[in-house]
């Protein structure tokens, strides 16, 4: 299966070229976060081909797509000329010897560390360029541990970007031990000359720079509703009009999706054990209910759907 992204009106105007170098992107995975990487991409310019596990997934990451470029249609962030390049300059497979030409490959699914080691195997295996630049989106694993499952560990780097992709501004490039340093460098370029973003560079450790901030903050947040200090509204009413934060802290971790939060925050705590990083268990309850924040329509918070 191979399709393209489809239309949303004016007729595709072709992908044009990034100017540095990378011009045929890969995307594995289409939710929330890889949806948004596409886009990104297919607005600078690249050819993007996004690789999901059936036809409905396609189905829903194209509608997901198509329903970010509307709304920067309508609010006058983009023209409804550009939305179709961009739109049409993204296609979709579920076959991962379909990214074999591609020159750069973010991997951008759930947060489960085998099931990213062995994504990384057969895309290892998959691409044929062999100065392909291999990355993931993972938001906490180390990117040592899928290096290793390659030929090609010096050419696997982290490229952490934040939800929504196509808004916020930051990639944290995360080079492994064995990344060649041409690597890093690549990944930095595409992301801040390609793509427009600002890029920090992170040592290869457990969430990173932001989320080693930003995961214990949330957490606190949550401990504090759930032993009845304070209401959800309240504890973000505080933080937004007491420290002039955009969001507050639940209304953020509903944005960012609770499940992403919970594991991310499993994952520090098995590498380093301290208590501030075990999720709570109200956290684990609404995980398990499904109420995963505003992808879901509900978390701490209700979402129109």
């Amino acid at each position: 299966m191979t399709t393209t992204a489809g239309s949303i009106g004016m007729g595709n105007t072709g992908a044009g070229n990034t100017g540095a170098g990378i011009t045929r992107v890969g995307i594995i995975g289409c939710g929330t976060m890889g949806a948004g990487i596409a886009e990104v991409c297919a607005k600078a310019g690249a050819d993007v081909r996004v690789v999901v596990s059936s036809a409905a997934s396609a189905d829903a990451g194209r509608r997901r797509i198509a329903q970010s470029l509307n709304q920067a249609v309508a609010r006058g962030k983009l023209t409804a000329e550009a939305g179709e390049r961009v739109l049409g300059a993204i296609s979709f497979t579920d076959a991962l010897p379909d990214l074999a030409d591609r020159q750069l490959v973010v991997e951008s699914i759930p947060e489960d560390e085998k099931l990213k080691q062995r994504v990384f195997t057969a895309l290892d295996a998959a691409l044929t360029d062999p100065d392909a630049i291999l990355a993931s989106n993972t938001s906490s694993l180390r990117i040592a541990t899928l290096a290793e499952r390659t030929e090609r560990p010096e050419r696997v780097v982290g490229m952490h970007f934040f939800n929504p992709a196509q808004v916020l501004p930051l990639v944290e490039v995360v080079p492994a031990e064995r990344t060649a340093e041409r690597v890093v460098a690549a990944a930095e370029t595409f992301a801040a000359d390609v793509l427009g973003k600002q890029v920090i560079r992170s040592a290869d450790r457990c969430g990173f720079v932001v989320n080693a901030l930003l995961i214990p903050f949330l957490l606190a947040a949550v401990r504090m509703v759930e032993v009845g200090h304070v209401t959800p509204a309240d504890v973000d009413r505080g933080m937004k009009l007491g420290c002039s934060h955009p969001l507050g802290p639940l209304e953020l971790a509903d944005l960012i999706g609770l499940d992403t939060v919970a594991s991310v925050a499993e994952a520090m705590h098995a590498e380093f054990g301290e208590p501030l990083y075990t999720p709570p268990q109200l956290l684990r309850e609404l995980v398990t209910a499904g109420r995963l924040g505003r992808k879901t329509g509900s978390g701490f918070f209700d979402y129109p759907r």
